[in-house]
Order: C-alpha cells, then structure tokens, then sequence
C-alpha cells in the first residue's frame, strides 16, 4: 500500500455500534492510542464483530463513548459541570485501556475557572420510518430542545412563531420546546435555522449522537443528538 492508499485509509469514515449507538470517525482517531483496546482493534490485533448493516459492533455503553471518542479527538477530557456518571465513565476508559483518559479521571481538573459554568442546550430529531417502502419514506418527524436557558428559548418562541410547538418542564429545571409533527423537508428547514439561531448566541457544537430503534413491525425510529455548550459567567445570590 503506497503511501496515498495508507492516508486515504486513514481518512475514510468508519461507523461504529455501541450498544446501540451509531458514532462515526476516522481510523487515525480510533488509532490515536497505539496501545488502547481500539487501537489494537483498528491494528488488526484483536478481533471485531459487525452489526447487521456492517457496522462495526461493540457491546458497551453507547451514550458514554461519546466521552470517549471527544478524548481521541482532542486528547482533552471535556464532561458537563452536572456530570454525574464519573465511576461509569472510568470504568469504560479501563475497557478500551485508554491510559491518558484514566489518568484524567483519576486526576480531574476544573474545565472553567470557578466563576464560569457551562450552559447546555439538547437538540434532537425523531423521525420515524416505514420498513416497507423503497426508497425507505420518512412518516413524521419531530424536533426537541431542551435547556436551563430559559432566555434563549424564549427567542426561540419568538423567533420561530409560525412552526408548530408546544413547551413542558422536565427534570432538573429544563425546560423543552417539542416542534411538530412535521414532514421530513419541514424538518430538516427548520433544524438548520435551529441550529444557526442556537450558534448565533454564542454555542458551539460539542457531540452528535444517533441512536436506532425499532418500535413496530412497519417502522423504525431514528434519533439524531446534538449538544451545544457555552461558557457563561455566575451571578452572586
């Protein structure tokens, strides 16, 4: 292999499964760590399992490896102020033998000095999709975001007047704006000024996620993530 092939192999997407969550990456990140169990796994050395659709499989938790790969991105651990899953997080580091990440853990540092926190805004798609069709067809879709930044979705609500929406309080003080139902093309419109509006106010896009369900006979559920994080400053009581 010359050395174009080497770094166009480098270079091409590769998607996993873990534990039901889809993650896509390159194999120079999932090689970052020559010793870690990926990349031996990515090396040959160990052996792999693939899903249904070719993907490949590890039975681990999928909502945490996000964690995991933002630290082969960037050799950094970054994790929310409210983070609570530390023990669990630790315990999937010593799975993949990812030496640099235990230490962080074992070590942790403040990510913000200790008048600064970080505000998080969740954006997620659903779209459920019929089996049966060819080219599989999109039945509905909905979009959510859910925050503690009670100002930003009130630009929203101000902003986006004529989509369809209703609000609820969840836990922990968040409150959700749910769009929709809406048609796939209403959805992807509106996902793009979502998005642009969100990083207009000064958040930028900390992961994605996607995670694949199947509910009924004739549908599949998908569900797309995105975590938008800013820095902001405490205010004194």
């Amino acid at each position: 292999m010359d050395n174009g092939d080497w770094g166009h192999r480098m270079t091409t997407p590769i998607t996993l499964n873990v534990g039901g969550h889809l993650y896509t990456t390159s194999l120079s990140t999932l090689q970052r760590y020559p010793d870690s169990m990926l990349g031996a796994m990515f090396r040959g050395d160990f052996p792999t399992t693939r899903d249904s659709r070719g993907n490949y499989f590890i039975d681990r938790d999928g909502t945490l490896f996000r964690y995991i790969l933002n630290f082969l991105r960037t050799s950094e651990l970054t994790l929310p102020l409210d983070f609570t899953e530390t023990d669990l997080l630790r315990k999937e580091a010593d799975f993949y033998q990812i030496e640099p990440l235990i230490q962080c853990l074992n070590d942790p540092k403040p990510l913000y000095p200790p008048d600064i926190f970080e505000q998080v805004v969740e954006l997620s798609s659903t779209r459920k999709l019929s089996k049966y069709s060819n080219p599989v067809a999109v039945i509905i879709t909905q979009l959510t975001i859910t925050t503690k930044v009670h100002a930003l979705l009130e630009g929203i609500s101000n902003n986006f007047t004529k989509w369809n929406k209703h609000m609820m309080d969840t836990r922990d003080c968040q409150v959700s704006f749910t769009f929709g139902p809406c048609d796939y093309h209403q959805e992807v419109s509106l996902r793009v000024h979502l998005m642009d509006y969100i990083m207009k106010q000064g958040f930028t896009i900390r992961n994605t996620r996607v995670h694949h369900m199947s509910e009924r006979a004739n549908e599949n559920t998908v569900e797309h993530h995105w975590t938008f994080c800013r820095p902001a400053h405490k205010v004194e009581d």
